[in-house]
C-alpha cells in the first residue's frame, strides 16, 4: 500500500474539490481541467462538493446534468477521465441558524452565516487523514471566497491546496463555454462574433497560505463549530496566559477555556501550579524534600477533593513514595488534557518544561507567578 505523500496531492485515495460557485458553475469544470490536463501528475478529484445559494443552485444543477449529461460529465467524456462523485449531498447550499436555504449573502447577518457554513464544510472534508483537500478561490462571491481560503488556512493540512483558476475575461460566464475541449469547438457570442473554444487558456495558479491548524482543540476540530469559535481558537495561541484554579469548586481554565480533567490528574497539575506560585523549584521524582513529594501531592489533593474514598485509594497507591512511573504518567496525562482543550499551540505555555540534563531532568512550570489565580 503507497504512504501518501503531502507534498504529492495525487497519492491520496480521497481528492476532494469544493468550489465557491453563485452564477458561475464553470470554476469547477475549468479547475479539474487544469488539474487533469496542465498538472503534473494530473491529480483528478474522486469528490466534487460545491457551496452555493438558493440562486446558485439552478446553475450548478446545469453543471451536474439531470436526465442528460451535465457539462462534468461531457468533460470527463472528453478526457477519458473517471467521473468524481458529486451527487446531490454534495451540493451545499448556505442555509441561515433556521436551516432555511438563503437565496443570496448580502447582509451582515447572511455573511455570519456563510462564514460558519463554509467552516462546517471545510471542517468535516479535512477531518479525514486519508483525505486531499483543494479549495478553489474562484466563483462566488467575495465574501464568500474570502471565507473558504480563510477556514481552509485554519483548518488545512500539509496535503491541502488553495487555488484560483484564470481565464480570459471576454470568456467569463459565457453559458456555452466551461472547458476547453479537446476538439474545435465554436461558440457564438451574443454579439455574433465567436471563439474556437479548444484554443482558450486556463491557467490554475496555486496560493501559498499559513496553516494554523496545530494551533487548534482536537474537539474543535472533530466537531461543528462556528467561524467565530474557530478564529478564537486561533487567536488564543497569541494572548498572554492566564490559569485560574478554584479550589473550592475543584475547577481549572487556562486562557479562559475550561480544561477537565481527573480528579488526580487535576491535583497533580494544582500541585504545580502551587509549587510555581510559591516560586519553588522544578522537580525530579526522586526529589527529596520535606515533606516528601507524595505527601506534598496528597495535601493538594485533600484540599482539592476532601479525604474521601478515593483519597484513600490514592493514598495507597503512593505508600512507597512517588515511582517513575506514576510521575511520567501524571505529567502526560496533563499534557493530554491540555493540549485537548487549548490547542498544540496555544497549550505550550502551561505545560510542564524540562529543566537540566538527563538523567536527572527535572520539570515544572515557567509560567509567570502574576499569571496564577489559585482561589
Amino acid at each position: 500500500m503507497t504512504i501518501p505523500d503531502p507534498t504529492q496531492p495525487h497519492t491520496y485515495p480521497r481528492r476532494i474539490l469544493l468550489a465557491v460557485a453563485a452564477n458561475s458553475p464553470q470554476i469547477v469544470t475549468e479547475t479539474v481541467y487544469a488539474l487533469t490536463q496542465h498538472t503534473r501528475p494530473a491529480c483528478m478529484p474522486t469528490e466534487v462538493h460545491i457551496i452555493t445559494t438558493r440562486q446558485g443552485e439552478p446553475f450548478v444543477r446545469q453543471l451536474l446534468g439531470g436526465t442528460q449529461p451535465g457539462w462534468l460529465a461531457k468533460l470527463c467524456a472528453d478526457y477519458a477521465l473517471p467521473a468524481p462523485a458529486c451527487d446531490p449531498s454534495h451540493i451545499h447550499l448556505i442555509t441561515d441558524a433556521a436551516g432555511q436555504a438563503l437565496d443570496d449573502i448580502r447582509t451582515h447577518r447572511d455573511n455570519t452565516h456563510a462564514a460558519d457554513c463554509i467552516t462546517r464544510i471545510v471542517q468535516q472534508l479535512t477531518a479525514d487523514p486519508h483525505s486531499q483537500l483543494t479549495v478553489s478561490l474562484s466563483g462566488g462571491r467575495r465574501t464568500m471566497t474570502f471565507y473558504a481560503g480563510y477556514a481552509l488556512s485554519l483548518l488545512g493540512r500539509a496535503q491541502d491546496r488553495l487555488t484560483h483558476v484564470l481565464v480570459d475575461q471576454e470568456y467569463f460566464f459565457h453559458q456555452e463555454f466551461f472547458y476547453p475541449p479537446p476538439r474545435s469547438v465554436w461558440v457564438v457570442r451574443e454579439d455574433g462574433s465567436g471563439f474556437d473554444a479548444s484554443k482558450v487558456e486556463v491557467t490554475l495558479a496555486d496560493i501559498p497560505f499559513v496553516r494554523l491548524r496545530e494551533g487548534l482543540p482536537q474537539d474543535l476540530l472533530q466537531g461543528s463549530s462556528s467561524f467565530s469559535a474557530t478564529i478564537a481558537a486561533a487567536q488564543r495561541r497569541f494572548d498572554p496566559a492566564q490559569v485560574r484554579l478554584d479550589w473550592q469548586r475543584a475547577s481549572l481554565t487556562c486562557g479562559g477555556i475550561p480544561v477537565t480533567m481527573s480528579p488526580v490528574q487535576l491535583a497533580f497539575y494544582a500541585w504545580m501550579l502551587q509549587r510555581r506560585a510559591n516560586d519553588l523549584p522544578p522537580i525530579h521524582w526522586t526529589s527529596a524534600e520535606t515533606p516528601d513529594l507524595a505527601s506534598q501531592f496528597l495535601t493538594v489533593y485533600a484540599r482539592l477533593h476532601g479525604q474521601t474514598g478515593s483519597y484513600e485509594q490514592v493514598a495507597l497507591a503512593l505508600r512507597d513514595g512517588i515511582t517513575k512511573a506514576w510521575f511520567d504518567e501524571r505529567k502526560s496525562n496533563t499534557h493530554k488534557a491540555l493540549r485537548a482543550a487549548l490547542g498544540q499551540a496555544a497549550a505550550e505555555a502551561y505545560l510542564l518544561h524540562p529543566h537540566g540534563k538527563k538523567p536527572r531532568t527535572c520539570f515544572g512550570l515557567t509560567l509567570a507567578v502574576g499569571v496564577l489565580m489559585l482561589v
